[in-house]
């Protein structure tokens, strides 16, 4: 049920997936609970996680990173969400960061930054979204205004994964309203610098390991040497790993509701009523087939994604064919898919399925949290839609 061949690895990265695997299995589920329950964010388990390179994957070997394809990035992180979405979001959104300064960050941002993102002793996250933007990116409001030797940096963020506790953000800021997007422009910025004011994480209904929060900006002073894309070049930036973002968010939902079929099967084998084996009731089989259906599904549309984004990026894309479409549809159906099934799923267990020891629970909010992330639903249907109007056959 993997469908592993869909999107296969080569042998370092089917040795680093299996080396995730079991960290998360040794590190992530038995604490997932307690995050949850405590309201922690899980800073200690992020730096864990980092000494096996799970913050390297993509970067190149050069700079001290793995140089592995983004499909390595997508199974990893499908994987760490069967036991936990927020700390797999949390995680990869770090690696983000220190992917994009790899990248696309000067020699000045690399020495300061990208060693402590890559060791996990340093908390990254990008960040677009505002109280009153969300995937009406240029109506962002946060200002950058030029200073003798750099910027003025002022307005406030929302929903910054990793932001309750972060060290690095790369901020996107307005230089010129009047020029919409072209006016937008990214810099680096340090949280721990006078100007960036932390706000409290916020009190969500599960997936609290993601640690999102606010911040504002009051004339926090951005040195020349701190932009990281000129206006012009951020938006259309943030646009293209948005892409990507949704290729894995699907693929996690289809990590935990693997979690969840697997667990449900356990149950309907191990546990007799009346007489008989849950697993030879025809109403519940039938229901747990159609789930597995659904999950198949979903895991294909996420992988198809994944290999339409490389063939993007290495100029081979054949007409007709286009990554982003195809993340939309991923992403689409595999949060709804998600918050469908796994009830179903929570059903073999009865009442017990509410408790804490099993990860239900977690895992509903965690798909209700991905019809939001990186784009809402809606935004989905709109970017389907939109190729339906061009006459596109997608």
């Amino acid at each position: 049920m993997l469908l592993a061949d869909e999107l296969p690895l080569s042998e370092a990265e089917s040795q680093l997936l299996e080396a995730a695997r079991a960290f998360s299995r040794r590190e992530v589920g038995p604490n997932a609970a307690r995050w949850e329950r405590e309201r922690v964010y899980p800073r200690e388990t992020i730096h864990a996680a980092a000494a096996l390179g799970l913050t390297r994957i993509q970067i190149p070997a050069t700079l001290g990173g793995l140089d592995l394809r983004f499909r390595a990035k997508v199974r990893i992180v499908e994987e760490i969400a069967r036991d936990d979405f927020g700390f797999a979001f949390a995680l990869v959104n770090t690696h983000n960061a220190a992917s994009r300064l790899a990248r696309d960050g000067n020699d000045s941002q690399r020495a300061r930054y990208l060693d402590g993102l890559l060791r996990g002793e340093l908390i990254g996250a990008v960040s677009l979204t505002e109280p009153s933007a969300g995937s009406d990116f240029p109506a962002i409001r946060t200002r950058a205004a030029r200073v003798a030797g750099g910027w003025l940096l002022n307005g406030e963020k929302a929903w910054l994964t990793n932001g309750s506790a972060v060290d690095v953000v790369l901020v996107y800021a307005q230089t010129d309203p009047a020029a919409g997007g072209r006016g937008i422009a990214a810099f680096v910025v340090d949280a721990r610098r006078e100007g960036f004011e932390r706000g409290a994480a916020y009190g969500l209904a599960g997936a609290h390991a993601i640690g999102a929060a606010g911040f504002r900006l009051a004339d926090y002073f951005a040195a020349d040497e701190d932009l990281f894309y000129a206006p012009g070049a951020a938006f259309k930036s943030a646009l293209g790993s948005i892409t990507g973002a949704r290729i894995y968010v699907a693929a996690m939902c289809c990590g935990m509701l693997e979690e969840a079929l697997q667990l449900a099967l356990a149950r309907a084998r191990a546990r007799s009523t009346f007489g008989r084996p849950l697993i030879e009731r025809q109403g519940l089989r039938w229901m747990l087939a159609d789930v597995a259906t659904d999950l198949d599904a979903a895991r294909l549309l996420a992988y198809r994604a994944a290999r339409l984004l490389a063939y993007r990026a290495a100029r081979l894309l054949e007409a007709g064919q286009d990554a982003v479409l195809a993340a939309a549809h991923a992403k689409k159906f595999a949060a709804r898919m998600a918050e469908q099934r796994l009830p179903q799923c929570m059903q073999v267990f009865g009442a017990e399925g509410l408790m804490e020891a099993h990860p239900f629970g977690r895992h509903l909010a965690a798909a209700r949290t991905a019809h939001y992330a990186d784009g809402s639903t809606e935004i989905q249907n709109e970017r389907v839609a939109a190729y339906l109007e061009r006459g596109s056959d997608g």
